[in-house]
C-alpha cells in the first residue's frame, strides 16, 4: 500500500453508497502490519465471533453487516459540530483473527491482535461479535494503558456472572467479572446503564455491587433521563482512562431486535445517542459495540443502530485526538 493514502471516507457524491468494497464508514483499509499504521490514530476493527454466546448465536455476522450499514455515516456530526475525519486519521483495520470452534484459542488470538494494534499507538474501536470479545481487548489495552481503567457500560445485563453450566468461566455473561478479577478494570469507576430483566437468583446482582460498580437499572434510568445519566457516568469514571462498551441489547428490542438476548423495556436509539454524546471530553482509550446479530434482523436496522453508536463514539475519540 502506498504511503499517500488519504484518511478520509469515500464520498457518496463520488461513488454511490451501494457501490464499492465495504469498509467501516467507507474509510481506507489498512493492514495492522502495514507501515501506514504509524499514521493511524483510530482503528476500526471487526471481531466476527460469537463462541461465548449462551442463547441465540449469530453475532459473528455482525461486523460484516455493520460495515454495509456504515455507508450511511457522513463527515460532520449534526449536533456536536465535530468533523472526526478532519481531527484524526481513521482506518478500517479489517477483522481480528478468530477460531470459530475453540473459545480460549480465540481469546488469545484476539488479545494478541489488539496488543499489536495498541502497541502502535492506535486506539481501537471495535464491532462484535458477542460481549466476551471485550475481555481480550481489555487485556491488551490495560497493558498499554498501564493501570486499571474505568468503564461506561451500556447493556441490559451486567455481564458480571461467574460461571455457566457448572464451570464455564468464559461466556458473554462473564467478561467484566473476569476483567475486574484480572485487574483490568477498576470496579469503583464502572457504571452500567440500562440493566433489567429476570434473574436466576436474587443474589445475582450482589457481586458487582459489592465490588463498587454503579449499576443503573432501567427504572432508575427512566427516572433520571439520558442527560442526567450521562452526568452520573462522568462523575463515576472521573478523569482517568475510560473504556466504552455498548451492547445493543441495552436498547429496547423495538429498536434493536437483531440481538441474542433481547430484553423489553429499554431505552431508545435517540436516548442512547444522547447518553454517548454526554460523555464528550472523557479520556476514552478504546470502545466496542457488540451483540449485533444479523440473522435476527435481516433488514439491517439493528446493525444501523449499532454502527451509528460507533460513529457517535468515534466523534468523541477523534475530538480527543485533535485536542492533543
Amino acid at each position: 500500500m502506498t504511503d499517500e493514502v488519504d484518511f478520509k471516507p469515500l464520498s457518496g457524491m463520488v461513488l454511490p453508497r451501494f457501490a464499492g468494497i465495504p469498509t467501516f464508514m467507507r474509510l481506507p483499509h489498512v493492514d495492522p502490519g502495514d507501515a501506514l499504521m504509524e499514521k493511524v490514530d483510530i482503528g476500526l476493527i471487526g471481531v466476527p465471533w460469537d463462541g461465548g454466546t449462551t442463547n441465540r448465536a449469530g453475532a459473528r455476522h455482525g461486523p460484516r453487516q455493520m460495515r454495509d450499514m456504515s455507508t450511511m455515516m457522513r463527515n460532520c456530526h449534526h449536533q456536536l459540530d465535530i468533523m472526526p475525519f478532519e481531527l484524526a486519521n481513521c482506518a478500517d483495520l479489517g477483522d481480528s483473527p478468530v477460531n470459530p470452534i475453540q473459545l480460549e484459542d480465540t481469546l488469545g488470538r484476539i488479545e494478541e491482535h489488539f496488543r499489536k494494534v495498541v502497541s502502535q499507538n492506535v486506539m481501537p474501536l471495535s464491532a462484535g461479535g458477542d460481549h466476551l470479545i471485550s475481555l481480550p481487548i481489555l487485556r491488551a489495552l490495560a497493558e498499554k494503558v498501564g493501570q486499571p481503567m474505568g468503564m461506561v457500560h451500556f447493556d441490559a445485563h451486567t455481564d458480571t456472572w461467574d460461571r455457566y453450566f457448572g464451570g464455564a468461566m468464559y461466556t458473554h455473561g462473564t467478561p467484566f467479572r473476569r476483567a475486574i478479577e484480572e485487574g483490568l478494570l477498576d470496579p469503583k469507576k464502572i457504571i452500567q446503564i440500562g440493566i433489567r430483566g429476570g434473574l436466576y437468583h436474587a443474589n445475582d446482582k450482589k457481586w458487582g455491587l459489592e465490588q463498587g460498580i454503579r449499576v443503573v437499572e432501567i427504572e432508575e434510568y427512566f427516572d433520571m433521563g439520558p442527560d442526567r445519566t450521562a452526568e452520573l457516568a462522568r462523575e463515576v469514571v472521573g478523569d482517568g482512562p475510560v473504556y466504552i462498551s455498548f451492547d445493543v441489547d441495552g436498547m429496547d428490542p423495538v429498536f434493536a431486535p437483531g440481538t441474542g438476548t433481547p430484553e423489553i423495556g429499554g431505552y431508545s436509539t435517540h436516548e442512547a445517542q444522547r447518553m454517548v454524546r454526554g460523555l464528550r471530553g472523557l479520556d476514552i482509550r478504546g470502545a466496542d459495540v457488540v451483540e449485533v446479530s444479523p440473522p435476527f434482523d435481516p433488514s439491517g436496522a439493528t446493525a444501523l443502530a449499532g454502527v451509528t453508536i460507533m460513529w457517535e463514539i468515534l466523534c468523541l475519540m477523534a475530538e480527543r485526538v485533535g485536542a492533543k
